[in-house]
């Protein structure tokens, strides 16, 4: 199976609580088809102190998003895209946007 979008990938949340949100892609979870977001979806977790160096308390951190709210964000468009793949004379796929042409 493959996904439209893969680590490291600048996304735009297009639905939900974080609707217009950029984030870079921290993590993706194929079998559940979600991303976790980098600033996008943050919950609050409490943690306790294991040793004495480590802090306790209550941290936000990003929790999954399903991949149909987000979309792959283009920089020359400033705004999130359909993509289409091309295979270059090479033999290497790249991911092109179907607005400008520019390779994401």
């Amino acid at each position: 199976m493959s996904l439209r979008i893969r680590k490291d990938d600048m996304v735009i949340v297009i639905a939900g609580k974080d609707k217009g949100k950029k984030g870079k892609v921290l993590k993706v979870l194929p079998s559940k088809n979600r991303a976790v977001v980098e600033g996008v979806n943050l919950v609050k977790k409490h943690l306790r102190r294991r040793s004495e160096e480590e802090k306790g308390g209550i941290f936000q951190i990003p929790a999954p998003i399903h991949l149909s709210n987000l979309m792959l964000f283009c920089r020359s468009c400033n705004r999130g895209v359909r993509f289409k793949t091309q295979v270059l004379k090479d033999g290497t796929k790249v991911r092109i946007c179907k607005r400008c042409g520019a390779q994401l």
